[in-house]
């Protein structure tokens, strides 16, 4: 039975509803965008949450009214006991969703099926093999590209997310799209984002106006369909007339979503950062095992969520080196 006190509620109303669950600061890309060249300090295994801690975590966030989980990482797959961590996630009254970069799908779509996740994300920021292995420092395209054609044969719901970077892949934008043409899968662009190490600049992000100019000079007007977002949603969707599949782009930086934002994300050392931009994290593992209630720390972590983008509410403050380099690489945050 859901609990009535609204401790996932902050002080601008807004009702959280929503989990992104870190599983493992792994993973087996080396994605530019996400982590530093030499890679970021891993925490001490014995500091990651277990499987029965997550699942004692995510229950008390069900318990509260959170419907929708998504386990990330790093790569989430890659932990051995997935398959225990998703029985146990899949007993709870919740949606569970799955982001991945795709190497090992095919090592785990039974268990994928077993429990009935439906929703994948899969990461793919280009579709030329030597810009992969640039951008992902690994050489494994084929591999994620095969794999995503297994999953739509497979029935499951796919979208796919594409940071894009000017002058790296936003000559691809249309090839993107074009792949909707025949898959029913959705094609995410992301703009690229500030993080620790990733060396972020303002002028190497392809905005979401900048992305609509070249679909707009590429499709007629009569052809591109504005389809309706669905609640809380970050993107914003389209469909090109005939196709199988969409397209969408996620503005978190020029047109953030905050007045709707329903997420909160927990890391794979149980921290709970109640926004992606956030500098500060709440202890919950920590509390979890010392015995004790954890959900007067998420209460009090949801009550301190900023109204846009961790306190960044303009793209002067986004801009500021000291501000955003507080906050952890993606790849420990969880995607």
């Amino acid at each position: 039975m859901k609990k009535q006190t609204p401790i996932l509620t902050d002080s601008f109303k807004r009702k959280h509803s929503y989990l992104r669950i870190s599983l493992t600061e792994r993973c087996n890309l080396r994605c530019t965008y996400c982590m530093p060249a030499e890679g970021v300090p891993l925490v001490p295994r014995s500091h990651i949450m277990t499987y029965d801690e997550i699942y004692k975590i995510a229950k008390t966030f069900t318990d509260n009214g959170v419907t929708k989980i998504r386990l990330t990482g790093g790569e989430p797959l890659i932990r051995k006991d997935i398959p225990v961590i998703l029985e146990k996630l899949a007993s709870l009254p919740v949606e569970i969703g799955i982001t991945t970069n795709g190497i090992t799908i095919d090592k785990q779509i039974e268990t994928l099926k077993q429990f009935n996740i439906k929703n994948i994300n899969v990461s793919l920021d280009t579709l030329n093999e030597a810009k992969f292995k640039e951008i992902t420092r690994r050489n494994h395209f084929e591999k994620v590209y095969q794999n995503i054609l297994l999953l739509v044969e497979n029935g499951f719901d796919v979208k796919i997310n594409a940071v894009l970077i000017k002058d790296f892949n936003d000559n691809e934008i249309i090839d993107f799209i074009e792949m909707t043409k025949k898959l029913p899968v959705s094609f995410r662009f992301i703009e690229f984002m500030p993080f620790d190490g990733n060396k972020w600049d303002l002028k190497k992000m392809v905005s979401y106006s900048e992305i609509m100019k070249k679909v707009n000079h590429h499709y007629s007007e009569a052809k591109v369909e504005r389809l309706q977002d669905a609640e809380n949603d970050t993107s914003k969707n389209y469909r090109i007339k005939g196709f199988k599949g969409s397209f969408a782009i996620i503005s978190s930086v020029t047109n953030p979503f905050c007045d709707s934002c329903n997420r909160l994300r927990l890391t794979a050392d149980g921290k709970l950062k109640n926004c992606l931009f956030s500098a500060t994290e709440s202890d919950i593992l920590t509390i979890l095992r010392e015995g004790k209630s954890i959900e007067p720390i998420i209460q009090k972590a949801v009550l301190g969520k900023f109204k846009i983008r961790g306190g960044m509410d303009t793209l002067e403050k986004l801009q500021e080196p000291d501000l955003h380099s507080k906050n952890r690489s993606m790849i420990s945050i969880g995607g």
